[in-house]
C-alpha cells in the first residue's frame, strides 16, 4: 500500500507515528515554497505541519519545482504526503519521532506550468515565500522576468511580485514575507537588493519599486538541522513494515532544529505564526548570535577536527566521538578554547556553554552517518572563515597558544600535503591509503610540499595571508606549537599528539 490521501485511512493506529487528520486537507495554501529537497521537507516543512497538528498556521504549501531536472511523479502520486522520521540525542538521550507530513498541497513545475504558478500571485491568502536555491541561487542574472519562466529564482520571484502588485493594485498591504534559507549571511538583504537591480533593468515602475521595498518583508534566516535524506535501504523496509505502508519520499533528519528568522516588524511574527509550534522557530531583530554560534561552535569545530579525525582513520563523525580520546579532544576544544573567544557581543559563556553541549549531542547521533573526508571538501577556505577569527580573538584575550588549535591546524596542514595523480586531481595518503583532496587551493599545498622542507611549509603556509587574511607566523609561539604537532603526528600519530595537547 502506497502512501497517499487515498490510502491515509487504512494505515493502522501506530503510537509512534502522527498522523494528520482528516480536515488537514482543507487547509487553504498560505505558502509558496521553491525548492523540493529534504533540507525544506525536513526543517521549515515540519514546523508548518507540526503547526497545523496544533491548529496553530493552517495553511498549506506550494511546492515549486524550479529546474526541468527530476520528476514530480512521486509528489504527485503520494499526494506530497511523506514520512519524516526524526532520530538524535538530547541531553545524553536518544529520541526519535515519526510523522506524516501533509504540509504540501501540490507541487508546481516552473518549466511546464509557470502561468499556474503566477497565479499563486493573486491569491490573498498566500503571503510567504520560501526558498533554498543553492548560494548561487540568489545571485543576480540580468534577464527579463517576462519570460515563461524566467531562469534564475530571484527573477523567477521578481515575476510573481510583480504579478501580485498588479493583482491588487498595489495595495500596501499585500505584500509577501520572503525568507530565503541559502546558507550566506544576510540573504534576505542580499535578496532584496538583487530584486531592486533586476527591478531596474526590467524597466519596471517606479511606484513597484517602491512598493517592492515598503510592503514586503526580506527576511534574512538562518536554518540549522542535519536532514541526511532517505533512510539506509534496510531501515526503510524497518520503517514501511511496522508503519503499515511505502514510502518513495520517507526521509530522516537528527532531533535538533532551529530556523532563526531575522525580523522586527509585528506583522511578520503575526503572518509567520507556526513559529508559535516549536521553540526551534526564533523570530528576532538581529540574528548574529545564532549565526555566530553555529559557525565557530558547530561548523568551526567539525572543520579543526575533521583532518585530524581522518589522518586517525575515522570515517564518520560519530565513529570519532565513541572514541574517549578523541571526544575529549573535541570537547576540550570548544569548552576551553572556542567559548571564551566567542564569549562578547550578546554571547554568553552559559548561552556558549549550553549550544556546546547541543553540538556534541549532535555529533554524538548514532543514526547520521556524517563522513570527516566530507567536512574537507574546501578545507582552506573553510579554515579561514569558520575558524582564523575564533584563533585571533584567542590570542587577543590571552596572548598564549591555544592547543587544540595549534593541533587542528598542523593535521589541517599534514593533511593538504599532497601530489597531482594521474588524473589530475590532487592526492594525499594516510594510513596507507590514498584520498582526494577537494580545495581550490590544493596546488599551493601541493607545489610547497615538493618545494620546500616540513619546517619552510609550516611556516610559508601559515604565513600565507592569500589564504588566511592574516599572517598567522606572527602569533607568538604558534609557529613554533604547530610546528610540533606535525613532527609528532608523523613521527609517533594522532593519539601521541592528542595525548599532549588534552594533558
Amino acid at each position: 500500500m502506497l502512501l497517499s490521501k487515498q490510502t491515509l485511512g487504512s494505515i493502522p493506529e501506530n503510537k509512534n507515528l502522527a498522523i494528520p487528520a482528516k480536515n488537514y486537507f482543507n487547509l487553504p495554501e498560505k505558502v509558496l515554497q521553491f525548492g523540493t529537497g529534504v533540507l525544506l521537507r525536513g526543517l521549515p516543512d515540519y514546523f508548518i505541519d507540526k503547526a497545523n497538528k496544533q491548529g496553530l498556521f493552517n495553511g498549506r504549501v506550494v511546492l515549486i519545482k524550479s529546474t526541468a531536472a527530476g520528476s514530480a511523479d512521486e509528489f504527485n502520486k503520494q499526494d506530497g504526503l511523506y514520512t519524516l522520521c526524526v532520530k538524535g540525542i538530547e541531553n545524553d538521550k536518544l529520541v526519535e519521532e515519526n510523522s506524516i507530513n501533509a504540509s504540501i498541497s501540490r507541487v508546481l513545475s516552473a518549466s511546464s506550468e509557470w502561468e499556474k504558478i503566477l497565479d499563486c500571485a493573486g491569491d490573498p491568502n498566500i503571503e510567504i515565500v520560501i526558498s533554498n536555491t543553492t548560494e548561487v541561487g540568489l545571485d543576480l542574472v540580468r534577464e527579463s522576468i517576462h519570460e515563461s519562466p524566467p531562469s534564475s529564482y530571484p527573477a523567477k520571484l521578481l515575476a510573481i511580485l510583480y504579478k501580485r502588485y498588479k493583482a491588487f493594485n498595489g495595495d500596501k498591504d499585500k505584500g509577501m514575507v520572503i525568507i530565503p534559507t541559502e546558507l550566506i549571511p544576510d540573504n534576505g538583504k542580499k535578496l532584496s537588493a538583487v530584486l531592486k537591480e533586476l527591478s531596474v533593468y526590467n524597466n519596471l515602475e517606479s511606484l513597484f519599486i517602491n512598493w517592492l521595498e515598503t510592503s514586503n518583508h526580506f527576511c534574512s534566516s538562518l536554518v540549522d538541522r542535519i536532514v541526511p535524506g532517505k533512510l539506509p535501504a534496510d531501515k526503510q523496509k524497518q520503517a514501511e513494515k511496522e508503519f503499515g505502508y511505502e514510502d518513495g519520499l520517507m526521509i530522516m533528519s537528527e532531533s535538533y532544529r532551529l530556523w532563526a528568522i531575522e525580523a522586527s516588524d509585528k506583522k511578520v511574527r503575526e503572518i509567520v505564526s507556526f513559529s508559535k509550534a516549536d521553540e526551534g522557530v526564533i523570530i528576532a531583530p538581529d540574528i548574529f548570535i545564532f549565526r555566530e554560534l553555529k559557525l565557530r561552535l558547530l561548523n568551526g569545530a567539525h572543520t579543526y577536527s575533521c583532518g585530524l579525525a581522518h589522518l586517525a582513520g575515522f570515517r564518520l563523525v560519530k565513529d570519532a566521538m565513541s572514541d574517549p580520546q578523541f571526544s575529549n579532544y573535541i570537547t576540550g576544544l570548544m569548552m576551553q578554547e572556542i567559548v571564551p573567544a566567542i564569549t562578547g557581543n550578546g554571547i554568553t559563556r552559559e548561552m556558549a556553554i549550553d549550544f556546546s553541549m547541543k553540538v556534541l549531542d549532535r555529533f554524538r547521533n548514532p543514526y547520521i552517518e556524517h563522513a570527516w573526508l566530507s567536512i574537507t571538501l574546501q578545507y582552506s577556505s573553510k579554515m579561514k572563515m569558520r575558524n582564523v577569527p575564533t584563533l585571533l580573538k584567542y590570542y587577543q584575550q590571552h596572548q598564549t597558544v591555544p592547543a587544540y588549535m595549534a593541533l587542528g591546524y598542523a593535521a589541517h596542514i599534514l593533511f593538504m600535503r599532497c601530489k597531482k595523480n594521474k588524473d589530475g586531481k590532487y592526492e594525499g595518503v594516510s594510513n596507507d591509503s590514498a584520498y582526494i583532496i577537494n580545495d581550490d587551493h590544493a596546488e599551493i599545498y601541493s607545489q610547497r610540499c615538493e618545494n620546500l622542507t616540513t619546517e619552510n611549509f609550516v611556516h610559508e603556509t601559515l604565513a600565507d595571508q592569500s589564504l588566511w587574511g592574516y599572517d598567522l607566523s606572527e602569533l607568538p609561539g604558534f609557529e613554533k606549537a604547530v610546528l610540533g604537532n606535525i613532527q609528532l603526528l608523523m613521527r609517533e600519530g594522532v593519539v601521541a599528539a592528542i595525548n599532549r595537547t588534552i594533558l
